[in-house]
């Protein structure tokens, strides 16, 4: 067994393994929380699955923090922990509806041209804590937090005075074409094509990382950044292009998302796909393979957990706790480092003994 191969048992052991505990705390929390426990855990756990519409709503609920996801992979394997990914989504969703709402080049072209746009505005917004990171040694993660909220109040600036429906009673924009909306994968849901994407997505992030020069570089930054200036690699420019190419893929998301779920701008305040995006990334232990499974799990909590809300007497703030704890039990390094040890020793006398016997 090689080194990477114990490194993904390890890891899908511990994921597995949280995911167990994840199941197991919420039915404690609902037996004291409930008068009627058994009718609460079963709309939880077995609530998304009892029609094809609620399965559609697991699967779309993934699919935004897949790619809010990836944007914290790559952010966090680089060394840094910019929260950026949530501004380059919502500021997303304004760049898709711009391009929605006044340009019309096809049903194949407009979508297009509209999650490029999305990825722009992304990766613009993801420039301004980079370059300041860079430039003036100005702290990530201070100057991501500050500019989400400039970018949330800027957004709905931008609907509230230029785009708005003016006829509408409440704030939303102008309706995008229907060229611009994605089309629907599965029917009697609103699962679209934006999962396709999504995935893509996943293979060009693992690409990225792990075959590519820059993958690279970011792995090594992430991993010892002294080292990677001792060996000639430009650190700040990799951090840089790192965090743009991470907030081109949130901004895409935010495109793909209004695209393929709304018709209309309606959000009066972030979404907070990029907040979940990082639990996401951290169960997915910063795997962009394994980052689907994590969303749909973390979707499945939230529809459950709706679900559960109503129809019985205990409320969805149930999968925030729940969340918060995967999060404490994620991050927690020493969770089967003895394990892992034990089967790199074991691996390497292994191979040694191999050696001896051929040398023999």
């Amino acid at each position: 067994m090689t080194l990477k191969q114990i490194n993904i048992l390890v890891d899908s052991v511990k994921l597995f393994l949280i995911i167990l505990f994840s199941i197991a705390m919420i039915s404690v929390i609902i037996l004291f929380a409930s008068d009627d426990p058994l009718n609460a855990i079963y709309y939880f756990f077995i609530g998304p699955f009892t029609s094809l519409r609620r399965i559609g709503n697991i699967i779309e609920g993934a699919i935004p923090l897949i790619f809010t996801a990836l944007a914290v992979i790559i952010i966090f394997r680089c060394g840094l922990f910019s929260m950026i990914s949530e501004g380059s989504f919502f500021i997303g969703l304004l760049g898709a509806t711009i391009i929605g709402t006044t340009f019309d080049f096809g049903a194949i072209a407009t979508p297009f041209v509209a999650i490029v746009f999305a990825a722009v505005l992304g990766s613009i917004a993801s420039s301004i804590p980079a370059l300041l990171k860079f430039k003036w040694d100005v702290s990530e993660v201070v100057s991501s937090i500050m500019l989400n909220y400039i970018i949330q109040f800027f957004v709905i600036y931008m609907i509230s005075y230029h785009y708005r429906e003016p006829l509408a009673s409440s704030l939303a924009s102008l309706k995008i074409n229907e060229n611009s909306q994605l089309a629907l994968l599965i029917k009697g849901t609103k699962v679209h094509f934006g999962l396709i994407i999504a995935l893509l997505f996943c293979t060009l992030v693992w690409v990225i990382l792990y075959r590519s020069r820059l993958g690279f570089k970011i792995r090594v930054i992430g991993s010892n950044s002294n080292f990677a200036k001792y060996v000639g690699i430009k650190t700040g420019v990799s951090m840089v292009i790192a965090q743009i190419i991470a907030g081109a893929i949130a901004g895409a998301g935010g495109g793909v998302e209004m695209l393929g779920m709304y018709t209309r701008f309606k959000w009066t305040t972030s979404p907070g796909y990029g907040w979940t995006g990082i639990a996401v990334a951290l169960l997915a232990h910063s795997n962009p393979i394994m980052v689907p499974i994590a969303a749909l799990f973390i979707a499945y909590l939230d529809v459950g957990a709706a679900i559960m809300a109503r129809s019985s007497d205990v409320s969805n703030e149930i999968v925030m706790v729940i969340q918060g704890v995967m999060m404490l039990l994620i991050a927690a390094n020493a969770l089967f480092s003895r394990w892992r040890q034990s089967l790199v020793v074991k691996n390497a006398t292994s191979e040694n003994k191999s050696l001896l016997e051929a040398k023999a």
